[in-house]
């Protein structure tokens, strides 16, 4: 299976979160207890090439150690230039395939809003696929959203291992992966925690404790 080596808990950054003090030993502390189960996705799209990078590259020294993975969003250069481990695509951004031509050495992640897409992405090597909009589900159940349901199809479908955003507490980790989905992204759950450690600890504990539920 592809999914194997793959993160499972993917935090997400925004340009509010990247600009605040401390950010950086915030992130490292995060890298250090997720651990290979992790990755820190550097999404900002205000900010400045020359700022992502930084911020991408002071990261992408602690990978090794950490056994982390630094991923950048959209910019395939700046993941390239900051020895990320991978780039997440955007619906705005190149394609799958081109992205692997121009630097195979990155696992490619794709941004997926409908069947055909996903299957595309499976195709063409997408490393993994995230599907947005995956809203809110109640606690202990699986979400019958319709993005919630294109992971569950696209599960059926393709080996891509498949990754969820939005909303998404560390008790809604179980019901999604009963669906199918790989893992998670998520955002505010852990950024706007004061103890992120803490938080982090407590999606991977569900994700451990979801292996029943996994198909």
């Amino acid at each position: 299976m592809r999914a194997l080596n793959l993160p499972v808990i993917h935090a997400v950054t925004s340009d509010a979160v990247i600009a605040r003090q401390g950010f950086l030993e915030r992130a490292e502390r995060l890298m250090r207890t997720l651990g290979a189960r992790g990755a820190v996705q550097v999404r900002a799209p205000a900010a400045s090439a020359e700022r992502l990078i930084a911020v991408a590259s002071a990261l992408a020294a602690l990978q090794e150690e950490t056994g982390a993975w630094v991923v950048v969003t959209d910019r395939v250069d700046a993941a390239l230039a900051s020895n990320a481990r991978g780039v997440q695509l955007t619906g705005a951004s190149m394609d799958v395939r081109t992205a692997r031509r121009i630097a195979p050495a990155l696992a490619v992640g794709a941004s997926i809003h409908a069947r055909d897409q996903g299957l595309a992405a499976a195709r063409d090597g997408a490393a993994w696929g995230v599907i947005a909009h995956v809203l809110t589900p109640p606690p202990g159940r699986a979400p019958r959203t319709p993005m919630a349901l294109l992971g569950h199809e696209l599960a059926g479908l393709t080996d891509l291992p498949l990754v969820a955003i939005g909303g998404i507490a560390p008790q809604h980790v179980a019901p999604l992966r009963a669906l199918g989905f790989h893992g998670v992204a998520v955002i505010r759950g852990l950024w706007d925690r004061d103890d992120t450690e803490r938080a982090a600890e407590e999606y991977l504990s569900a994700y451990a404790g979801s292996a029943d539920a996994a198909p």
